[in-house]
């Protein structure tokens, strides 16, 4: 197989928010900076597509709004899973970096008297949240994406990185290695600090308002070098995802819409979000999202089987000024929404589970940085509407400084050799005939997760889905891979699988460790909150350790 590769001082997995806020910090300290993605550069990240908004402690709006009030939301909202550390980071630095997008061109909506406007969205006490419309992650993503350009940062996309790399001694990353999907080559990037900027995993589950990629191969990829894994039973499903057509199922309609005042309600007409929570609509996403649910499975939904949003009792210049996006997706399906109700349901929409992250965005395992929704720590048991964007860019950029001074202090290593040949034959095994095809076994992945480790989970549907897992991961021995298709899409297909695979089973792993219900892990067989004894972290690796970290207002 032809081999290509690249020497660099940071390289940047993923071209999201984070990575790219990552790649541009790094470049203005000095330091050669390669950022690689799987699918299109700026496009294939899950920023692209965010909507709502992002918090950040002005007060512009609500005056009585402090960096105090959004740690305790961001906690609260958390149910107290969070590192404070890293809460305090986000909260604090949150403001200076939005400053910064706006320093690279982007524009967000405005009062009339030019400060910046901010509106209400769940979990939090005042209006904290800046936004462009319904595209505020479009927006961030045009200055990002022009100030990578300005700085100069290669860009490499379409290349599927499979393994970190270690040096000689096996002390340290010293890069990493994949394949493009262009032309099957290898590509081999030698760096002195690697940053997982990859995302999440919302496609262990068949309906989910990610981008395609985002299949959880960068947090897999750090678990196989030994990266402690944080929080993973926690998922997050977004309470509004569109029902229909089945071609949109899943595909996000942005909390804004219960920002700007829309309504949820039942088949039975009634505004049924009272009767869950006192917040009614802007409660938190975990609650919200279990109401939804609820009256579903109580037969109060709608035949297409979810609920109806409505702003149809709001003014239609407010619809079409700050639901544009909304208005749009709606009309091309042949809703339109300012005299018709939406219908909705749970969509798999973040990961709060992740890399175990330190306060400057490394890993355990040396020279390894993460980044954004890769990493655990900061969002707790459920992260707040509005978090995300903040948290892309506050530790994009801690993650560029500190990288950038391990680059400074360290020199080029060369890698583990055999490490190189051994990922060459893994992959190359993999093109054979088999009996399974890899589109049918990531099928069964997201009906097994779907039906078992989704919205509410027990005991017995957890352990099933333990067993069903076990079996197909028998099967991805025997997947019928061909030599060469269309952007070598069987072989991506195959590799997803395998780690779509682990990053599942850690999930129900740390799901079974959790007897109790908090924040997105709701378990009908637990279904209080212990703090007692689970106001603590699970944290797991691949030596099949289990350790746990103390949470609560005075964790260390």
């Amino acid at each position: 197989m032809k081999m290509e590769e690249y020497n660099c001082d940071v390289l940047v997995i993923g071209s999201g928010g984070a990575g790219c806020k990552c790649g541009i910090v790094a470049s203005k300290n000095g330091q050669n900076v390669i950022m690689v993605s799987k699918g299109l550069t700026f496009k294939s990240g899950c920023t692209m597509l965010a909507e709502g908004g992002y918090n950040a402690a002005f007060g512009y709006v609500d005056e009585a709004d402090s960096l105090q009030l959004h740690i305790l939301d961001t906690l609260k909202g958390g149910a107290f899973l969070n590192d404070l550390h890293l809460v305090h980071e986000l909260v604090v630095q949150s403001p200076k970096r939005f400053i910064e997008l706006e320093s690279y061109g982007c524009l967000f909506d405005r009062q009339e008297d030019g400060r910046l406007n901010q509106r209400a969205f769940g979990g939090q006490s005042c209006r904290r949240t800046c936004f462009k419309g319904d595209q505020t992650g479009h927006e961030m993503m045009l200055g990002l994406k022009e100030e990578i350009i300005r700085e100069g940062v290669t860009t490499h996309s379409e290349v599927m990185i499979t393994k970190l790399l270690f040096d000689q001694s096996h002390s340290k990353i010293v890069g990493a290695m994949g394949f493009s999907l262009a032309d099957s080559s290898i590509v081999v990037y030698h760096s002195k600090a690697t940053v997982i900027a990859s995302g999440g995993c919302g496609w262990l589950y068949p309906v989910t308002s990610n981008a395609v990629q985002k299949t959880g191969d960068g947090i897999v990829m750090a678990y196989d070098a030994g990266a402690d894994m944080m929080d993973m039973e926690m998922v997050q499903f977004h309470p509004t995802g569109m029902v229909s057509p089945k071609s949109r199922r899943g595909v996000l309609i942005t909390e804004a819409v219960r920002g700007e005042g829309g309504h949820l309600i039942n088949s039975e007409g009634e505004r049924f979000m009272i009767n869950y929570d006192p917040r009614e609509e802007l409660a938190t996403r975990d609650i919200v999202a279990r109401s939804i649910y609820t009256e579903i499975q109580e037969g109060r939904g709608t035949p297409e089987g979810g609920v109806y949003l409505s702003v149809t009792h709001l003014p239609e210049e407010q619809v079409q000024t700050k639901l544009h996006t909304m208005v749009q997706q709606f009309k091309d399906v042949g809703v339109d929404i300012i005299n018709e109700p939406m219908i909705v349901a749970p969509t798999a929409h973040h990961f709060m589970g992740g890399i175990r992250i330190d306060g400057n965005c490394e890993s355990n395992v040396k020279n390894l940085f993460a980044a954004g929704e890769a990493t655990s720590g900061v969002h707790g048991a459920n992260r707040l509407g509005g978090n995300a964007l903040a948290d892309t860019q506050v530790f994009g950029n801690i993650a560029g400084e500190q990288s950038s001074k391990r680059a400074q202090e360290s020199e080029l290593e060369c890698p583990d050799e055999s490490e190189i040949k051994d990922e060459i034959e893994r992959i190359k095994s993999l093109r054979k005939d088999g009996k399974y095809k890899p589109e049918d076994l990531k099928d069964e992945i997201k009906e097994i997760m779907w039906k078992y480790v989704a919205i509410v989970r027990d005991e017995d549907g957890l352990k099933q889905a333990q067993k069903e897992l076990n079996d197909l991961e028998e099967k991805t021995n025997d997947m019928d891979v061909p030599d060469y298709d269309e952007y070598n899409a069987s072989l991506v297909t195959a590799l997803e699988v395998i780690s779509m695979i682990k990053l599942a089973k850690l999930i129900v792993q740390s799901a079974l460790l959790r007897k109790e219900s908090r924040g997105a892990h709701y378990r009908i067989d637990y279904p209080e909150k212990n703090d007692e004894e689970y106001l603590k972290s699970f944290v797991l690796n691949k030596n099949g350790e289990v350790n746990t970290i103390k949470r609560g207002l005075f964790d260390d």
